[in-house]
């Protein structure tokens, strides 16, 4: 009578046999592959928390470390929390896999929404990456029953074939995350798709193999459930692009005149009036209205001297090419960049053409589409200058291209004589992180000459002019061609570093200890 009545009273799982459709080697054979499934999606929105917090703040390793650990701990808060939930295992189990696959399926969604409009995205990803983990841990215990009810055999076997299934579907699961998800369907997509096929896959088979255990008006439920479920997701995926347009703008100053996804950043060009700015992952990267200022301090005082072979790391956008190819007798310019797709964009798009003066077209320029840093690992070739125009350090895979092993391999691609230029940042707003690309520089065997200069849009910048066994001279070549900014009473001023931007006590940056800035913050973090 209890128990009727508990059936009656709460939709669930009858208190009875199970009643399968199908025999039951076929019937572990479809909960194994729903724990596969499902383990593939729950890494995939792991992945997906760590590349958007990568994406908007930098910084990977302190996005990881979040992510993981507060779902690990969810995972255990969940696993103890579904204990209660074991009575009724195939009704909860749906139940956890439709609230599973809607959170992870929205997530990128709701922690855009977070960054773009509310300037709440850490503690959004606490909240989501929490909620995610506590489902995640509630499958097991859960699925551990659904076997047994199938059939009876030890614990230790059951968990065997569980977890068996799990770690393939995790290894699936990241695997398709890099290489299939994100060039097809990009990041918000790609949650979306994936929260579809974990709600078809988690609660689709409850309803049909275990559905005889069911009450009707638990079938109901769920099958209402994963109507609205796949309802929801399918309606985001629809209008994911035009909510990514606008929560895009949102994040801008100005319109978006062009926005694209490359395979390693999000690019945005936007315009008002006379200036457009190039963002790279939200980071800008120029204005057209100051950026000779820039590019004029960072190219001319290293082409004081033998300057036929010049190279170029980063610096796709052209701006530095225009600057050297203003030389005549520069005989050959190499450009290293890692994304084709900026340098494409750089040669077409007429405004950062026009404002390259279409640098690329020059004969004497070639591109090279590759990881600088390895690039140089390979290259025998010397230079007499080098020009590294990189990101800023603000993150573990860009902190590399600061690293005393990068400046090394630059050295040996240096002629006799060679001078290479570092953009180091800005000595007043990160000064430690500045002075530490010189401590670099000089552990690599360079001597320095530091100098900063002021560009609007960016404030104060710096930069290092660094020489094998001298301490090179700042001054421009009698050749340089005509420049809007730079001069040499421009070039005594640089050298003069006020107060708050003197030298401080900085480590140089390694592979294995990186230096880095959070210029969301102003904090210096070390490794």
């Amino acid at each position: 009578m209890a128990d009727t009545l508990s059936t009656a009273t709460a939709p669930g799982d009858r208190d009875e046999p199970e009643r399968l459709p199908v025999r039951p080697r076929l019937a572990r054979f479809l909960v194994l592959f729903a724990v596969f499934v499902c383990a593939a999606c729950g890494l995939v929105y792991e992945l997906a928390l760590v590349a958007l917090g990568s994406y908007l703040l930098g910084n990977t390793i302190v996005q990881a470390s979040v992510v993981l650990s507060v779902m690990v701990f969810a995972m255990g808060v969940g696993s103890l929390a579904s204990k209660r939930l074991t009575r009724r295992p195939a009704f909860y189990f749906a139940v956890v896999e439709g609230l599973l696959s809607l959170l992870g399926g929205l997530s990128v969604l709701l922690l855009y929404t977070a960054f773009a409009w509310f300037s709440l995205y850490q503690p959004a990803l606490v909240v989501i990456a929490f909620l995610l983990g506590a489902l995640i841990g509630a499958e097991i215990p859960l699925l551990m029953t659904l076997i047994q009810r199938i059939r009876s055999q030890e614990a230790a076997s059951a968990a065997a074939d569980l977890f068996a299934a799990d770690y393939v579907g995790g290894l699936i699961g990241g695997l398709a995350f890099p290489f299939l998800l994100l060039p097809v369907f990009g990041l918000p997509q790609g949650a979306l798709a994936v929260g579809i096929l974990n709600a078809v896959t988690g609660m689709a088979v409850v309803l049909w193999l275990f559905r005889r255990g069911l009450a009707r008006k638990a079938q109901a439920l769920l099958a209402g459930g994963l109507a609205v479920v796949l309802l929801v997701l399918a309606a985001a995926f629809a209008y994911s692009g035009t909510f990514e347009v606008s929560a895009r703008q949102a994040l801008y100053r100005d319109p978006i005149i062009h926005a694209q996804r490359s395979d390693y950043q999000e690019i945005v060009l936007t315009r008002d009036g006379p200036d457009t700015r190039l963002f790279l992952n939200g980071d800008l990267q120029f204005s057209s209205l100051d950026e000779y200022r820039y590019h004029e301090a960072l190219v001319h005082p290293a082409m004081r001297g033998e300057h036929d072979d010049v190279l170029i790391l980063g610096g796709g956008d052209g701006l530095a090419v225009r600057e050297i190819v203003g030389y005549e007798d520069v005989e050959h310019v190499t450009l290293v960049d890692l994304d084709p797709t900026v340098v494409e964009l750089s040669r077409n798009h007429p405004d950062i053409a026009e404002l390259n003066e279409h640098a690329f077209e020059d004969e004497r320029v070639d591109v090279i589409p590759t990881d600088a840093f390895n690039w140089l690992r390979d290259n025998r070739e010397k230079f007499d200058v080098i020009i590294s125009d990189m990101p800023d350090p603000d993150n573990v895979a860009t902190a590399k291209l600061y690293s005393v092993e990068f400046y090394t391999l630059a050295k040996r691609a240096l002629a006799e004589g060679g001078r290479l230029v570092v953009q180091g940042g800005s000595p007043y707003f990160a000064a430690k992180a500045y002075w530490s690309v010189g401590e670099s520089l000089q552990e690599a065997g360079f001597e320095t000459t530091p100098y900063n200069v002021d560009v609007p849009s960016f404030g104060n910048w710096g930069f290092f002019l660094a020489q094998s066994g001298t301490s090179p001279k700042l001054a421009l070549p009698a050749d340089h061609p005509v420049t809007r900014f730079l001069d040499a009473a421009t070039l005594r001023a640089a050298k003069v570093f006020p107060k708050d931007r003197r030298a401080t006590d900085s480590l140089p940056s390694t592979l294995l200890h990186p230096r880095i800035i959070d210029y969301h913050t102003g904090a210096w973090v070390s490794y």
